[in-house]
């Protein structure tokens, strides 16, 4: 029988290194708040017996309602794990006792383990093991996880945890104020009449003392079956309440004395085992926050970063995604010719090479070059400890939108794949805030857009020649027209706030973790493994039914012109008044299971050919452009309606997975289009009166 075990902790203490390191999974360790919102789990033996690891969202307390704590409390109040390992972080351990205090309310089979001893010693921060687990009276182990040290001290001290059983009596981890210490004496023989000792009592006391109403109806729904215990307790609860109530006590009055207990607490175990031998250790993080998080140098240092990610992936995606859509192409080639040679009819083969394999040959080519780059930039940054602090830069823009300030760590996820970023709106707790984040999220560029308005602003704005002068503008361009999607991020987010989305702004806790060397060979590693080929084969399923449909269009004839051309000829007067052509709005709308097919498409179609394309350089597509009618104009709104039009198809599926509401994703789905066409019918007219 595998023993569960709980791996808990806060954000950004090294949770996710143990996990790996104890289960031989791989999972992304990020350095800022919220990465890990869904149960991970990995089995070990050791000692005889086997484990069950469970890897718990990092979460900084479990008195509040966000996502990562509720599934964090839930799990360790109904799962009865037979031990729980609290991962901290030496460097900061009285921030991190109030978890393990909490914690231990509801599990007193606890083994703490305190992280990161290699980078305490380096800041001359001395912790006494020995005394903290005397304080606590549970097992403490000192590890450095990520050089690999003392993960079989880990191991032992589980083993012994499961073996030495006490789960009969909860342990009593801190003293309340009388007037609740009370209350739960009055509470105690009907809570434990209730959860017949097979739950911790005294926690569930405490949260009905709290009125948390999320965890009162899953205890009703849990018990639902014990109709007279249950509704014994459940009206000496009301008595008590009415008692409070009467004596002016809140319910968040009690949330407040109860969070101050365990601040205290935590205050007083950390003086009593954290020496401090240099006041000033944490001095260099401090003068790079200064730098970083600074209203006059910080947003300066986040667009000089943006530039240079961006700078870095145009010029190194260049002649990767050259060599791969070659070798993809001429085993197109190959195939076609051995499809001939056996006499396979062309009825069979074209739509399945010519209309499947090349657009899935074109999405790869084009994605996993700028991916390959985009993601490990991106990741390194997030292990430096840089992310976070652009959350904390944009927080203030974000709350006077009434959104949340975590939504800039949603969009800087957005960048690499909107799908991603919609995911990642999950560390968001408020669910009015949480939903406008994904209604937005499309507004910032992925790496299927990239491609588009770089090569339209390589065309039309800058130059063919492939220089560093010429990238570096590109990349300057590009910055630009990121901006405007953050700008009207916060246009919309306002809009939808003050309207279908009302609501006060909520406040969330944003951890600055200390700044750390990245690792990068880790960290190159597990982007790619992680994010790249993730992404990428999401965008593979959605690209090989389109590759279908587009040679159908492109191939069958009604009367004397193709599906795909009475298309293009329907949508063309529309298409005229937003400064584009049918051509493109089509290829926009046929592009919507991945936006890299858009650009071939629309060379497909202004070719009259009957597959996607590919131009050998920037000079022949500008003039195939030009020659069909493409001006400055022209180039300007692609660039808009690229910024600014409905997800793809992906993303579109995640909005839907994540709300579980065809509300929201219609409306995921119009908004960012209703901006495009606005933006690009309001530059139309704008150029007009200037031009004539």
């Amino acid at each position: 029988m595998k023993q569960t075990v709980a791996l808990a902790g806060n954000p950004n203490v090294g949770k996710s290194t143990i996990f790996n390191a104890l289960t031989g999974l791989k999972q992304h360790t990020g350095n800022w708040t919220g990465k890990t919102v869904e149960l991970a789990h990995g089995f070990k033996s050791y000692g005889g017996l086997d484990f069950c690891i469970f890897d718990l969202p990092g979460c900084y307390s479990l008195l509040s309602n966000s996502e990562e704590e509720r599934i964090a409390r839930d799990f360790l109040y109904f799962s009865l794990p037979e031990c729980v390992v609290i991962v901290c972080d030496a460097t900061c351990l009285e921030r991190n006792l109030n978890l393990v205090l909490q914690i231990m309310e509801i599990c007193p089979q606890v083994v703490v383990c305190v992280n990161m001893l290699d980078e305490a010693h380096k800041k001359q921060i001395n912790v006494n093991l020995t005394k903290l687990s005397n304080i606590l009276r549970v097992p403490v182990v000192g590890t450095s996880a990520s050089k690999g040290k003392g993960i079989d001290t880990i191991l032992k001290s589980i083993s012994n945890c499961c073996v030495k059983s006490h789960w009969l009596e909860n342990l009593k981890p801190v003293q309340y104020d009388d007037f609740i210490e009370n209350c739960i004496i009055k509470l105690t023989p009907y809570a434990k009449n209730l959860v017949k000792n097979k739950l911790p009592y005294r926690f569930t006391i405490l949260k009905f003392l709290q009125d948390d109403t999320s965890f009162i109806t899953t205890v009703k729904n849990e018990f639902s079956q014990n109709k007279e215990e249950l509704n014994e307790f459940l009206n000496q609860y009301e008595i008590i309440k009415n008692e409070l109530q009467k004596n002016k006590i809140s319910s968040q009055d009690i949330c407040d004395k109860i969070a101050e207990t365990f601040v205290k607490k935590a205050e007083i175990i950390a003086e009593c085992s954290v020496q401090y031998l240099n006041p000033q250790y944490d001095k260099k993080d401090r003068i790079l926050d200064k730098v970083f998080t600074s209203k006059l140098t910080g947003f300066p240092i986040m667009i000089l970063f943006l530039l240079l990610i961006f700078w870095i992936t145009i010029i190194g995606a260049n002649y990767p995604s050259k060599i791969i859509a070659d070798f993809l192409f001429n085993i197109q080639d190959i195939l076609i010719t051995k499809a001939i040679s056996l006499n396979i009819p062309p009825e069979i083969y074209n739509p399945l090479l010519l209309g499947v394999y090349r657009v899935l040959a074109w999405v790869i080519s084009v994605m996993l070059p700028p991916m390959a780059i985009f993601f490990p930039l991106f990741t390194i940054l997030e292990d430096f400890g840089y992310l976070p602090r652009i959350a904390f830069n944009l927080d203030r823009f974000f709350h006077k939108c009434n959104a949340s300030g975590k939504q800039a760590l949603t969009m800087c996820m957005g960048f690499g794949c909107n799908a991603v970023g919609v995911i990642g709106c999950k560390i968001i707790e408020a669910p009015r805030e949480k939903i406008i984040a994904m209604l937005t999220n499309t507004f910032v560029p992925c790496n299927g857009k990239f491609p588009t308005i770089i090569a339209i602003i390589t065309m039309f704005f800058v130059g063919y020649s492939q220089t560093s002068k010429n990238s570096f503008l590109s990349a300057i361009l590009l910055v630009c027209v990121i901006l405007l999607g953050v700008f009207v991020t916060f246009i919309v987010s306002k809009i939808l706030s003050c309207t279908i989305l009302k609501g006060s702004v909520s406040t969330f806790t944003l951890e600055l973790p200390p700044y750390r060397k990245p690792q990068f060979l880790k960290v190159i590693i597990r982007s790619i493994f992680d994010r790249t080929l993730f992404v990428l084969s999401r965008a593979v399923i959605v690209a090989a039914p389109a590759g279908l449909i587009i040679w159908i269009f492109a191939n069958i004839n009604i009367g004397d012109m193709s599906i795909l051309s009475h298309f293009t000829n329907f949508l063309d007067p529309f298409a005229r008044l937003i400064g584009l052509d049918g051509v493109i709005l089509a290829a926009f709308i046929l592009g919507m299971p991945a936006n890299e097919i858009v650009v071939p498409i629309m060379l497909m179609t202004y070719l009259s050919h009957g597959s996607l394309i590919e131009m050998d350089n920037l000079f022949e597509m500008k003039t195939l452009l030009v020659n069909n009618g493409w001006t400055m104009l022209t180039a300007l709104n692609m660039i808009l309606f690229s910024l600014m039009h409905w997800p793809c198809t992906t993303t579109s599926l995640t909005i839907y997975k994540e709300t579980k509401s065809l509300h929201w994703t219609l409306l995921a789905i119009l908004i960012p289009t209703f901006c495009g066409i606005i933006m690009c019918f309001l530059t139309t007219q704008i150029a007009n009166i200037f031009i004539y």
